[in-house]
């Protein structure tokens, strides 16, 4: 593998990041929207019209703590096997629909799992740190916190 490829993706491991770093960014948009936020206007990640910006940017907080170990891990387990992809004819990489059911069990599976959160140090479902952060940058914005605590897994 010669790195990251998306759109589509090119191999299994990044068929795997690619859907889930999808269901991560549904998670993160719908916490932003539900705490007043417009998921289009982001700070790191530059505005173009379609493009959840704030999403993207929260997004990147979760992406190695979340997604990437949880690939690692499916993958390690030999949870998820070669023979559950196929390769298009257009190159792209497709998972088939046990290996997508596999993939989406162990996401919810993660997502019930708790953490103590860094900066509440309260116990909190990994499902819920979308929403949480996505409080506090709202909390950070309105001015009731001084600096946005983002999400530093140690």
């Amino acid at each position: 593998m010669c790195g990251r490829n998306k759109r589509p993706p090119t191999n299994n491991l990044n068929a795997m990041l690619s859907f889930l770093y999808t269901l991560l960014a549904h998670d993160v948009q719908s916490a932003l929207e539900t705490v007043g936020l417009d998921p289009y206007v982001g700070f790191l990640h530059r505005d173009r019209p379609g493009r959840a910006s704030l999403a993207m940017d929260i997004m990147e907080e979760f992406r190695a703590f979340i997604v990437d170990r949880l690939v690692l891990s499916l993958i390690n387990r030999r949870q998820i096997v070669a023979k559950g992809f196929t390769i298009r004819e257009s190159g792209g990489v497709m998972m088939d629909d046990n290996t997508r059911k596999d993939v989406l069990t162990a996401w919810q599976k993660k997502k019930q799992e708790e953490i103590t959160h860094p900066f509440l140090n309260e116990k909190v479902c990994i499902g819920l740190l979308p929403y949480i952060q996505a409080l506090l940058l709202a909390r950070h914005l309105r001015g009731d916190l001084e600096a946005y605590p983002p999400f530093l897994w140690k």
